[in-house]
């Protein structure tokens, strides 16, 4: 017997409204279900740390104008080194972008975001990303969950969730230096060393489509044009890689 179809497609937390490539996955993979029947499911990688992942380009329905915006986070260690899932939302924050959403976004919604009461910013983008609709029915599985990273297989390239400073952070594992935080250029922080568990390890951008795929087994993976690029396609070769749908603007955030 057939397995039946498993459609993924992947993407880290990307602005508390989502971005409009985000939006276009889910459309093609929704319409792949409908073609082919099958379950659809989200590999949300939350373990990202980079905090231009959540950067939102918004547009001011009446102007025009297209400000970007952001979270606010508790301090610099959080920002620059703290894995989405542990950088902290600040609630002055969220009030204070609240008042001024009924410029982007239809006013239905608004009560939505501020009454999401997430702790960290890659819970709170995918709870709004629920409130719009976006993910009914589909199979969210992230790459922080420790059950997840436990099943995962071994990569050879990797981080590492561990603490510095009193913040928890994503240290890139090097076989050379051990742990290390990178700056920015040529500078690093190298960590003492430290023993740690597998439910701490998850995979770089070159890793992570076989450790993704050791836990999901898809059938049909759709990839933005980006994605395209690195991934090795030969590292899964019984999955079939779909191309997402074409749309406008696609870094802009969707604004329904």
């Amino acid at each position: 017997m057939s397995q039946a179809p498993v459609i993924c497609f992947g993407q880290q937390p990307c602005g508390f409204l989502p971005r409009r490539f985000l939006y276009a996955k889910i459309e093609t993979a929704r319409r792949l279900q409908a073609e082919m029947g099958g379950r659809i499911v989200f590999f949300y990688h939350d373990s990202d740390h980079d905090p231009r992942e959540t950067q939102t380009v918004v547009k001011d329905l009446k102007t025009g104008d297209s400000p970007r915006l952001n979270f606010a986070l508790a301090n610099k260690i959080q920002k620059k080194y703290s894995p989405l899932y542990a950088k902290q939302v600040d609630r002055d924050w969220q009030a204070s972008l609240a008042r001024q959403l009924p410029k982007y976004l239809k006013s239905e919604y608004v009560p939505a975001f501020e009454s999401i009461q997430a702790k960290n910013v890659a819970d709170f983008c995918l709870e709004m990303y629920r409130a719009l609709g976006l993910l009914e029915g589909i199979e969210v599985l992230r790459s922080s969950d420790h059950s997840f990273r436990e099943q995962a297989c071994e990569v050879e390239d990797f981080y590492v969730d561990v603490t510095y400073e009193g913040e928890l952070v994503r240290a890139r594992h090097s076989v050379e230096h051990g742990l290390r935080l990178h700056q920015g250029g040529s500078s690093y922080i190298d960590l003492p060393e430290q023993t740690w568990q597998r439910s701490q390890v998850n995979a770089s951008r070159d890793t992570r489509l076989r450790w993704m795929q050791s836990v999901i087994q898809c059938t049909h993976y759709v990839a933005g044009a980006g994605e395209m690029k690195y991934l090795d396609t030969s590292e899964a070769p019984d999955v079939n890689f779909i191309r997402r749908d074409e749309i406008s603007d696609s870094s802009d955030a969707y604004q329904p």
